[in-house]
């Protein structure tokens, strides 16, 4: 499960993993285990939004290959 529209939007914005590590408190491993095939948690979803995303309806910024949501 990889978050197609997250990830791009991180290269649209240019913020780093290490930036995403350090707003959740964790490895920058961990960010990339997560956006490559793991999870968040809901707390983290929503602290990425608030922080980087606002303008972001979760569901959206967070849409999965498995949700069969078009990647825009």
């Amino acid at each position: 499960m990889r978050y197609l529209v997250l990830v791009g939007e991180l290269a649209k914005k240019k913020i780093s993993k290490e930036s995403i590590a350090e707003c959740l408190g964790i490895h920058r491993n961990s960010v990339t285990n997560k956006l490559n095939g793991g999870s968040f948690s809901v707390d983290e979803a929503v602290e990425i939004r608030d922080k980087f995303f606002p303008e972001w309806k979760i569901e959206d910024l967070f849409a999965t290959e498995a949700d069969g949501k078009e990647v825009v």
